[in-house]
């Protein structure tokens, strides 16, 4: 049976494209209205015109995760449009790339600041409000790069998406009581993202679309259902976990 998000409310920073476009529109399809919060308004405009091409419901928030108060503003949107929020979605960052000499101190703090900080300041945000609803999912977009065989280009990358999970742990830990459920989720997908890496880098990539069991990569909407799924009551006992929408690649053990 599909999952009905009916009556429920998502916030997805990132919205505009790639795997927070598809989970966006996931999460409308399955019922949800869905806040959109991202850098680029004219990016969030276009998925919410697709919402709403579908029957959903959408509102858009221009902002920087890096800020507090743009954060603070987006969950307040999403209370005042729609009446609180049951779903975050924490999809965008900038992360830091390339050889450690070659990362720049600016680079990497930028990738805490819009990541694990961002993370933790929006979580805290969205808590008393979840709590206040009966309960909600918290959901954090990390990646397997922090576990690759070779870590060579990827060391500043991997640590600030690592650095997410034991916040994750936490909050599954500390907010169960309150019937918060807290998921990280580690997709390959056909983003912006990884499009341009796959034409910087075409050798690495067909090598590591190689070790994907599945043999091809997800569409940002497979993503999109997989994180609906995890909404559902069936999976409601799950929290507290890093789950690989990932063809099968990565290994968390």
């Amino acid at each position: 049976m599909a999952t009905d998000l009916t009556g429920k409310i998502a916030l997805v920073t990132g919205g505009g494209q790639g795997v927070g476009q598809g989970i966006a529109l996931a999460m409308a399809g399955a019922g949800a209205s869905v806040v959109l919060f991202g850098r680029t308004l004219a990016k969030l405009e276009v998925t919410a015109a697709m919402i709403t091409e579908r029957g959903g419901k959408a509102l858009t928030v221009a902002g920087d995760v890096a800020s507090a108060d743009d954060l603070g503003a987006a969950v307040q949107a999403a209370v005042d449009g729609f009446g609180g929020v049951d779903i975050l979605v924490n999809n965008a960052q900038v992360v830091p790339n390339g050889p450690l000499e070659k990362v720049t101190d600016e680079a990497f703090l930028a990738g805490f600041t819009t990541g694990p900080l961002a993370v933790l300041r929006l979580m805290k945000l969205v808590r008393p409000i979840m709590a206040a609803r009966g309960g909600g999912v918290i959901f954090t977009l990390v990646s397997s790069a922090g576990i690759r065989w070779d870590m060579a280009g990827y060391g500043a990358y991997g640590s600030v998406k690592q650095a997410i999970r034991p916040l994750t742990r936490a909050a599954a830990s500390e907010w169960g009581g309150d019937n918060i459920r807290v998921l990280n989720i580690a997709p390959h997908a056909k983003s912006p993202g990884l499009l341009y890496w796959m034409e910087k880098n075409p050798e690495e990539a067909e090598a590591f679309f190689r070790t994907i069991p599945l043999r091809r990569v997800g569409e940002c909407e497979d993503i999109g259902r997989g994180v609906v799924a995890l909404c559902g009551a069936d999976l409601s006992y799950l929290t507290g976990a890093t789950i690989p929408l990932d063809g099968g690649q990565a290994n968390f053990d």
